[in-house]
């Protein structure tokens, strides 16, 4: 037998960084998971219905953007924050994170403004932004992705956003995990040192690009051969429980204060 089939193999490969690699995988799985667990949420035990809390929650941004009186922004606040309360804590930390980075982000914008004597704009702003992101986030958080799309049905939202909207939000999971799998594939690859690591995520997003384009021309030729017309059909009825009742009357208190503050 030839000698060097008799001598041990001892390959021990340079030590490299992962670290765009592992962030690049991290950030997709966070992403994704929370897209698929807002998709497969379950509804609370205080169930509204969608399309009230889609056309509340719109009334209630434009009351706030309108306002000008501060206790009826205080008021929104407290509201929102008792609702709020009422969640699961992970929703809960994950509203409020998203809230006081936007809120602190418009007044350090605003600052310059308070050296101008401007106090009124760097007091409100601040404050409606927080209501505005926190109310979006209670809607996302608490609604599936499909009640969302029926509500905006019954609102009278055109068919054409509406399947923009559904079908981007289905895509983004589905190019999601694509990408992810091809990040884990170039992480198995990478044995050793790896220079170029960076110059793959070139080929990565040429390969999403054409298999987005395959994706694409598919559906089109199954939403064909089904006889999809782009119209969207809500068969279930509206209906209103106790707790809708309940939900109306508050919001119906909150016009009525903007009214009464002006």
């Amino acid at each position: 037998m030839p000698e060097w089939l008799l001598k041990d193999e001892n390959y021990t490969p340079l030590s490299d960084k992962d670290t765009f690699i592992n962030k690049s995988i991290l950030s997709l799985i966070g992403i994704l998971s929370k897209i698929k667990m807002q998709g497969s949420n379950q509804e609370s035990k205080y169930y509204l219905n969608t399309t009230l809390k889609v056309v509340f929650t719109i009334l209630l941004i434009v009351l706030v953007s309108i306002a000008k009186s501060f206790i009826f922004i205080v008021i929104i606040n407290v509201y929102l924050l008792a609702v709020l309360s009422l969640m699961q804590a992970e929703k809960i930390i994950g509203i409020l994170k998203a809230s006081f980075a936007i809120a602190v982000f418009s007044l350090i914008i605003l600052l310059p403004a308070a050296f101008m004597g401007n106090w009124y704009s760097v007091i409100m702003i601040p404050f409606k932004t927080f209501a505005t992101v926190t109310a979006m986030g209670i809607l996302s958080r608490s609604t599936r992705w499909s009640s969302i799309t029926s509500a905006l049905k019954r609102f009278f939202v055109p068919d054409i956003f509406i399947f923009v909207l559904d079908i981007t939000i289905k895509y983004i999971v589905m190019l999601g995990d694509f990408s992810l799998n091809m990040f884990y594939s170039l992480k198995l690859r990478s044995v050793g040192r790896n220079k170029s690591k960076y110059s793959s995520l070139s080929g990565i997003a040429g390969t999403m690009f054409i298999k987005s384009k395959e994706m694409a021309e598919d559906m089109y030729a199954a939403m064909e051969c089904r006889g999809f017309t782009g119209e969207y059909h809500v068969s279930s009825q509206f209906k209103c429980t106790f707790a809708d009742y309940i939900y109306i009357t508050i919001n119906i208190g909150m016009i009525l204060i903007f009214a009464y503050l002006g």
